[in-house]
């Protein structure tokens, strides 16, 4: 009788190949290679750290925290010199932001050096499910093979095509950070969190600004309460928010862009900073090879392991979509490499994700809002502390703002945790903390029995908890 032979396993490169360095690849990435995995990434561009590092969150916040720093200095008597205020540019500001990424890109690269994380430049695209072909910037092309790929090849600004986005007046997210000129004036579209942002920063530079919103509030994912206070915010510092607008057309010239609206409204400014939506980078990968195909948005569909449809090819960070946070996707990554190592994902980690939004103050919130609450009938009660009787927001100056938590009027469960103001994006994890506790100790009664460094801003939350245990009858 003839023994059945063994089929031999198929030998590839590498064990994992991630295409994209950003948070998300870079969690696949070190997960991986710390299992003791070959690992290979491709990165596009001449440095690693993908768009969060170079035309997303460390510019962009690091440009906010200049401009943030100028306002409180200015705003200061105790700096005042003859009462003049002092000013800064743009591009002054973005000298120290390029330092920031600079630093993060050096940072980001020794991750990969020290863990012998293979680095490859250029641009893949699939050959097979197992095969990527990676063309150099020079022409040339590498062939490199593995047994499970991760795309975590991030998002770019949407660009519509009846926008001359070659023009020197207009700009996207991405482009605004070369913008070498200084406006004294500035439209711009999209009121999402990145427009939102930027308006923040273009104002706090004393540039008149114009915030066109498709909708008919501000952020309206956030707690209704948060949104109309940054709407306030936004329009008692000069900015002018035009709600329930789309253009039309845009019309440039030498020195000025001019927006056509819907409506039939007519604006005119130095620039325009279009802000509104992002693209996944899928549309170069060739996914027809592999029998995927993104959506509308370049996005591409996964399950709860962060697995397409193709078994052995797993996407995460902006390509995927919602949340599309620089932080949720180095999560992403790490649990997707979990999957990928054949380990149950912490997927329940992912709940209850924090939002930061880096206007001027900060937004931060976790858990559910006073509409949803509302929505689903649940009896909810609500404590506040504002910032102003704060001493340590006193000693700072940073009075505008507050802390608002939600929680259930009979097990006093918190339920929702929202701030705005001064370093929101970092007082909000004390809440998040308490909300991830089982069984008693996710209870507002923890903020009132807790010892906090006085002064502090952490003080906010005992006393929002006894304002809110003080409104139960």
């Amino acid at each position: 009788m003839a023994t059945k032979q063994k089929t031999k396993a198929p030998s590839y490169h590498y064990d994992a190949i991630v295409i994209g360095t950003g948070p998300g690849g870079e969690g696949v990435a070190m997960q991986l290679a710390k299992a003791g995995k070959k690992v290979a990434v491709v990165e596009r561009y001449e440095a690693v750290g993908g768009g969060c590092t170079h035309w997303g969150t460390i510019p962009s916040k690091a440009l906010r925290h200049s401009v943030s720093r100028l306002i409180e200095y200015n705003s200061s008597p105790l700096f005042a010199d003859n009462h003049l205020s002092k000013s800064l540019t743009f591009s002054d500001i973005m000298s120290h932001a390029s330092g920031v990424v600079k630093s993060q890109t050096r940072l980001r690269s020794s991750f990969y050096d020290r863990n012998r994380v293979t680095l490859f430049h250029g641009e893949a695209s699939f050959v097979d499910a197992h095969t990527l072909e990676i063309t150099r910037e020079d022409g040339s092309k590498d062939t490199v093979t593995a047994a499970q790929i991760a795309i975590a090849t991030g998002s770019r600004p949407y660009c519509p095509k009846d926008i001359d986005f070659n023009h020197p007046r207009i700009y996207n997210s991405d482009t605004i950070l070369s913008l070498d000129h200084d406006p004294k004036s500035i439209i711009i579209y999209g009121a999402g969190v990145i427009g939102s942002e930027y308006a923040s920063i273009f104002r706090g530079l004393g540039v008149k600004v114009d915030l066109v919103n498709m909708r008919d509030r501000l952020l309206s994912f956030l707690d209704d309460e948060i949104s109309d206070a940054l709407s306030y915010h936004l329009w008692n510092n000069g900015v002018l928010i035009r709600h329930n607008e789309t253009y039309s057309s845009v019309e440039a010239t030498e020195d000025s862009v001019i927006l056509n609206l819907e409506s039939g409204k007519r604006m005119r400014a130095d620039c325009l900073l279009f802000a509104n939506g992002r693209t996944g980078n899928t549309d170069t990968l060739k996914l027809e090879n592999i029998g995927l195909k993104a959506d509308g948005r370049g996005q591409l569909k996964v399950n709860q392991n962060y697995q397409t449809d193709v078994d052995n090819v797993f996407a995460v960070g902006d390509v995927i979509g919602y949340p599309s946070l620089a932080s949720a996707a180095y999560n992403q990554g790490r649990f997707a490499a979990e999957a990928m190592l054949g380990i149950n994902t912490h997927s329940a980690l992912v709940e209850d994700i924090p939002s930061g939004i880096y206007t001027i103050p900060e937004i931060s919130s976790v858990g559910k809002t006073e509409q949803e609450l509302t929505a689903a009938k649940i009896p909810y009660e609500v404590g506040r502390a504002q910032f102003k009787h704060l001493a340590r927001a006193q000693i700072a100056s940073t009075q505008t703002g507050s802390l608002k938590i939600l929680f259930h009027r009979e097990t006093k469960e918190i339920l929702g945790i929202h701030c705005f103001g001064e370093r929101a994006s970092e007082i909000v994890h004390i809440g998040q903390a308490i909300m991830q506790q089982k069984g008693e100790g996710n209870t507002i009664d923890y903020f009132v029995n807790t010892t906090f460094n006085y002064p502090t801003m952490a003080e906010a939350y005992r006393v929002a908890a006894i304002n809110g245990l003080n409104r139960i009858f």
